[in-house]
């Protein structure tokens, strides 16, 4: 097809701040590249004098906007006399207000619906708020064409009220949160993606349908992404970055392809609606109003239930356990890459169910002969540790399964709790060397499970700086990474066998890629050896990094001691 992606950067709410603004994006532009656009919702301006004096030398030509921004316009009466009338125009240069509302299309075909301010609660509307008859004109406007199948973007200020129906629960009080129009408005405009802001919160929702599965022709799926204010205290994240082809220019079977993690439209509910207390009543449709039920997510870090498999267990001190030591690096393919080989774990204690066995030669099966037994740092009742083969740094170590699983996703609940027992400990030990715990895994053309983790010293760069490394490096191979929220279960969004990659930062924070045909083996150890996190670029590929065993012996046996104090399978 030979169309190329429009670069996107969406932003929630300003509230004056337009230097920080504006040096973020011209760090995130040097550093990937220029983006063809900047679409900002919620409240632009400020109120103080400080914000004031800012965007005067935006208005008088002092200071440029980096990039063309289109803003909506006021969501309070403070910020009204930013203004100069309801239409769209230039308030300086680069910086465009797109309206009251209306549809903006981009030379490229990329059609943008828009919807300023508040949702208003008496007539006439005031200048800040939008009223029925202006969603009435914007949903005639384009659902009067016969060929008419939805909107590349949809920018709101206010939420759509019940978004996070069927899905993760959003940081905010869903009692108050968003309007019943907004959510009627996005069901009627089915927009690729929908940005709102106003609430202080960053969430990003799982990509909702926009058809009756069996009963309906597929259509593609929407994605809501709500922003916080820039700079906010709390560092959630205002600026979202990502690739988009206009509709009109995508094959249709591309464009209503289904990702793995789509749910249920959040606005169309069954059974009868009911009405909204509380609330003014609109000509306009809203959406049923009363509280969703609670969504559940595997919450890991509660359901640790003490991990009793390795009671009363002989304990093995040093790199010698009797076992079949230890697997290598996380990218190891080629030989044995297969399935995996030799089932019995001879010296492993009993446990409550007989792991998974491997069809052929595994190397990272630990009664397997192909493991390299040296590199075994600790060894747990489900789990183990490893030195990674061509470790990026001295104290990058894989988690493994002792059984043959091949992805997290399929390990049972004991394996699980034990595996967040080392990930925890990992993060004390990086902790007390001034470092942080960065994990990822691949589960693409590989057998066994390598959950990696890599330090990252905490001078080097912040966690926002290593998330924003990995998405923009996404980008730049037309990958888009999705953030999930902290306690969801990546069963939810990838059944056993699909193939995915997964990072997991120190903060809690997780980034989920669906793999769909082709994926770079080395991406995670690219993105942590690139500039903007390690600076080793050299390091990026394992098989550069290859020790003779003599250092290998040498750097396990050092690890070894140093972790003992973190070791919680010498205790058990």
């Amino acid at each position: 097809m030979g169309e190329q992606p429009l670069r996107v950067l969406a932003c929630g709410d300003v509230e004056g701040r337009v230097n920080a603004l504006f040096n973020r994006v011209r760090t995130i532009q040097k550093k990937s590249g220029q983006f063809d656009l900047l679409l900002c919702v919620g409240e632009f301006f400020g109120t103080t004098a400080e914000a004031e004096a800012e965007w005067q030398e935006y208005k008088t030509g002092a200071k440029k906007a980096p990039i063309h921004t289109y803003i909506l316009g006021a969501a309070s009466q403070e910020t009204v006399k930013n203004f100069p009338s309801a239409d769209g125009c230039e308030l300086a240069e680069n910086i465009t207000y797109l309206g009251r509302r209306g549809v903006f299309t981009g030379a490229s075909g990329l059609q943008i619906a828009y919807v300023s301010g508040r949702e208003a609660l008496q007539e006439p509307a005031p200048a800040h708020c939008f009223s029925p008859k202006d969603l009435s004109a914007l949903v005639a406007s384009l659902t009067g064409n016969s060929k008419f199948r939805g909107v590349d973007i949809l920018l709101t200020s206010q939420w759509p009220r019940g978004v996070w129906q069927y899905a993760n629960n959003p940081e905010v009080n869903t009692k108050f949160c968003g309007t019943g129009s907004v959510a009627s408005l996005a069901d009627k405009l089915k927009p690729r993606y929908h940005f709102a802001a106003l609430e202080g919160a960053h969430y990003e929702r799982l990509p909702y349908r926009n058809h009756m599965v069996l009963q309906e022709n597929a259509q593609h799926v929407s994605r809501f992404i709500a922003l916080a204010a820039v700079n906010n205290p709390a560092k959630k994240k205002y600026l979202y970055a990502f690739n988009i082809i206009p509709m009109k220019s995508m094959d249709p079977s591309e464009l209503v392809k289904q990702p793995q993690d789509v749910t249920e439209n959040p606005y169309r509910r069954s059974g009868k609606d009911k009405a909204e207390p509380h609330k003014h009543k609109t000509g306009f449709d809203t959406a049923e109003e009363e509280e969703p039920p609670g969504q559940f997510f595997f919450d890991l870090s509660k359901k640790q239930g003490g991990g009793r498999g390795g009671r009363g267990r002989k304990r093995y001190a040093d790199g010698d356990r009797q076992q079949q030591g230890q697997p290598w690096e996380g990218d190891r393919r080629g030989q044995g890459q297969t399935h995996d080989g030799d089932g019995h774990h001879q010296g492993q204690p009993k446990q409550p169910r007989k792991p998974p066995q491997p069809t052929g030669p595994c190397w990272f099966c630990l009664a397997s002969p192909q493991v390299e037994k040296h590199l075994v740092i600790s060894i747990g009742s489900h789990c183990y540790l490893a030195l990674a083969k061509g470790a990026l740094t001295p104290h990058h170590v894989l988690v493994l399964p002792i059984g043959h699983y091949q992805s997290v996703v399929e390990l049972s609940s004991e394996v699980v709790q034990e595996m967040e027992r080392y990930k925890s400990a990992l993060k004390k030990f990086y902790k007390s060397k001034g470092e942080r715990c960065v994990l990822f895994e691949r589960n693409y053309r590989s057998q066994h499970l390598q959950l990696q983790a890599v330090p990252v010293p905490l001078d080097r760069c912040t966690t926002e700086d290593i998330k924003e490394a990995f998405m923009v490096q996404a980008q730049e191979q037309q990958m888009e990474l999705m953030e999930i929220p902290e306690h969801t279960d990546l069963k939810q969004i990838a059944p056993p066998g699909t193939p995915y990659f997964y990072v997991e930062l120190d903060s809690g924070e997780k980034l989920f890629y669906r793999i769909q045909k082709h994926f770079p083996l080395q991406f995670g150890r690219e993105v942590l050896a690139s500039e903007a996190v390690l600076n080793i670029p050299t390091r990026a590929d394992w098989k550069e990094c290859k020790q003779s065993r003599e250092e290998e012996e040498e750097w396990s046996a050092r690890l070894r001691d140093e972790f003992q104090p973190y070791d919680f399978a010498l205790d058990d």
